[in-house]
C-alpha cells in the first residue's frame, strides 16, 4: 500500500523540488499577488462608479479575488513542476464535497444574489412573501430579516423569497383602504353613502386623488353591504384604517343609519 508521502511524490512531484525551484516559485507567487492587488484596485474603482448594490459588490469582488488567488497557486505549482491537472482534479473533488455539504446555503446564496440584483424590495419596505409579512430590516446574502407588526424579527431564507410571490406594499408610496359595512334595508343607499363619505372627512390623512368612493357591494339576508374605497400614504395606513373604521360608526349614529347584525327569531308554539 502506498504511503501518503509516496502519493505526493508520485502524483504531485514534491520529491523532485529543489531549493532554486522553490525560491523561483515563491518569487512568481509574490509577483502574482502584486498583480492581483492591482487588478482588485482597478475592479473596486470600476464597481464604485457603478450602481451595483454594495453587498453585491463585496460578494463579486470576493469571488474575483478567490479566482485570481487560485490561478496564482496554479502558476506557482506549475513552476515547481507539480502536475497542474492533478491539483485541479484534487481541488475539484474537494469543491464538490463541500458543495454537497452546504447545498442549502448555496441555494440561499443564489437567492440573495437574485434579490440584490432584481431589487424587488429595499430596506424599510413593508412586504408579504413566503407566508410572512413585515418591514425589511436587513438584506443579507443568505437571509432577509423582517420586522413583523407584532414585534418579531423573522429571518426568511433568500431561496424562499426568490422563489415565492412578493407583495411590496411600500413600492407606490400609497395604499388603498377598503372597508365593508352592513346597513339596514330600511335606510336609503344615498344616506348610507353620504354617512360613509362623512366618515372620510372626519378621518383626515385620506388622499383626494383617487377620489373616495362608496358603492353597494352585496345584498345579504339581513343587511346591505356597502364598501368604501379610498387611498392614504403608506406610512399612515394603519392609523388611518383604525380611525376610519371608528368614524364610520360615529357617522352612522350621527345620520341615524342602522348598522345591522344577524338576528335570530324564536317562535314559541303552545300545544292546544
Amino acid at each position: 500500500m502506498e504511503t501518503i508521502t509516496n502519493f505526493w511524490d508520485k502524483y504531485l512531484g514534491f520529491g523532485n523540488i529543489s531549493l532554486n525551484d522553490l525560491l523561483f516559485a515563491l518569487i512568481v507567487f509574490v509577483i502574482c499577488l502584486i498583480i492581483i492587488k492591482i487588478v482588485m484596485h482597478i475592479a473596486r474603482r470600476a464597481f464604485n462608479r457603478s450602481k451595483m448594490d454594495p453587498r453585491m459588490q463585496k460578494f463579486v469582488l470576493g469571488g474575483i479575488r478567490l479566482l485570481l488567488l487560485f490561478l496564482a497557486v496554479l502558476i506557482a505549482a506549475d513552476k515547481l513542476g507539480i502536475p497542474v491537472t492533478s491539483l485541479v482534479a484534487l481541488l475539484s473533488v474537494a469543491s464538490l464535497a463541500i458543495s454537497l455539504a452546504i447545498q442549502g446555503m448555496l441555494s440561499n446564496l443564489a437567492g440573495g444574489i437574485v434579490i440584490l440584483t432584481a431589487h424587488p424590495f429595499n430596506i424599510g419596505d413593508y412586504i408579504e412573501a413566503s407566508s410572512v409579512a413585515g418591514t425589511v430590516y436587513e438584506i443579507d446574502l443568505i437571509y432577509t430579516k423582517l420586522d413583523t407588526p407584532d414585534g418579531q424579527r423573522v429571518l426568511v431564507p433568500n431561496s424562499d423569497l426568490s422563489s415565492s410571490k412578493i407583495v411590496n406594499y411600500s413600492a407606490l408610496g400609497k395604499r388603498r383602504l377598503s372597508i365593508t359595512v352592513g346597513a339596514s334595508y330600511g335606510d336609503s343607499a344615498e344616506d348610507v353613502k353620504k354617512a360613509m363619505l362623512a366618515a372620510v372627512t372626519m378621518t383626515g390623512k385620506i388622499l383626494d386623488d383617487p377620489t373616495p368612493i362608496v358603492f353597494v357591494d352585496e345584498y345579504k339576508d339581513s343587511c346591505i353591504n356597502y364598501t368604501l374605497l379610498c387611498w392614504t400614504l403608506f406610512a399612515d395606513y394603519w392609523d388611518t384604517r383604525y380611525a376610519l373604521t371608528e368614524n364610520v360608526k360615529t357617522a352612522f349614529d350621527n345620520n341615524g343609519i342602522a348598522m345591522t347584525y344577524n338576528h335570530l327569531n324564536v317562535h314559541i308554539v303552545e300545544k292546544q
